[in-house]
């Protein structure tokens, strides 16, 4: 079975199915903490270097691989080096949590207008931060227009600052329509609706997939272990892979398998590969 053994027997099943009928299974991957390393600076994020080649060995032994993130669709493409790659024909991008969806096969976007509440709550953003005595090292991302994020992981004490802001951009998310996506270090403001196990599922009915395997390290990515979870409960095995952190235990607490960052989910990826390649093969 390899290295990479689930430790749940859920897991252990999900990964027989996925073995045994690759061409049926649906890939799903958060893209920062997961495909890419957390760094100070969110401009800076790029896929580990060895994550194109597992996913360029990947791809073309699943039905599909889909990388879901919080990011804008095009920047992810462009952080992971998706565009123009042989062998990921399969993969699609859905981002902002599945509000936007690029595809490799055609190179495609789509995606919805913008919230007016994103400009609203961008604008009143500096005073609400000041106000809440965070603003010493906090940094605001621009999302596309689509959402906007406050990171504190540059602030004097990270966490303190995260949590002086939590209530007061809660409550400025709501004034205008908006959610909260807690994270590591970072509060995304967001329109309600949409989330990575919406996306995921609705990705799961459009290719038919038989089995999933889901990767995620973050708060934003429970929505999407809750929703492999309800397909296991529909008789749809699930495969729920934890890529490891000391700054979000939510999920180590669920998955079947829990690897060390990046690095490993590319080491799980490399690994599947192989085996779908071999049991292909002698097929």
């Amino acid at each position: 079975m390899g290295i990479h053994v689930p430790t749940t027997p859920a897991g252990r099943a999900a990964l027989d199915a996925i073995v045994d009928r690759p061409s049926a299974t649906l890939v799903g991957l958060d893209f920062d903490g997961t495909l890419a390393p957390i760094v100070e600076n969110p401009e800076d994020a790029r896929a580990h270097p060895d994550a194109l080649p597992a996913l360029m060995a990947l791809a073309p032994e699943v039905a599909a691989v889909a990388v879901v993130t919080g990011r804008p669709a095009e920047v992810a493409v462009r952080n992971g080096g998706f565009a123009g790659v042989r062998g990921l024909e399969h993969l699609v991008v859905l981002g902002h949590y599945g509000a936007e969806r690029w595809d490799a096969r055609t190179g495609a976007l789509t995606a919805p207008p913008p919230h007016p509440g994103v400009a609203a709550v961008r604008a009143e953003l500096p005073r609400v931060i000041d106000a809440a005595g965070g603003g010493q090292g906090v940094r605001v991302e621009e999302k596309g227009g689509r959402a906007v994020a406050v990171h504190t992981r540059r602030a004097t004490d990270p966490q303190a600052a995260f949590d002086a802001l939590r209530a007061p951009l809660t409550d400025l998310a709501a004034r205008h329509g908006l959610i909260v996506e807690p994270g590591r270090m970072v509060l995304e403001l967001r329109p309600p609706g949409m989330d990575k196990g919406v996306a995921l599922l609705e990705h799961v009915r459009e290719t038919g997939a038989a089995s999933v395997l889901y990767a995620g390290d973050d708060l934003g990515d429970l929505p999407a272990f809750a929703a492999v979870e309800k397909l296991r409960s529909d008789g749809v095995p699930g495969l729920l892979v934890c890529s490891g952190s000391t700054e979000v235990t939510e999920l180590a607490e669920r998955a079947d398998l829990v690897v060390d960052g990046p690095a490993g989910v590319v080491a799980l990826l490399r690994e599947l590969a192989g085996q779908l390649g071999g049991s292909s093969r002698s097929a």
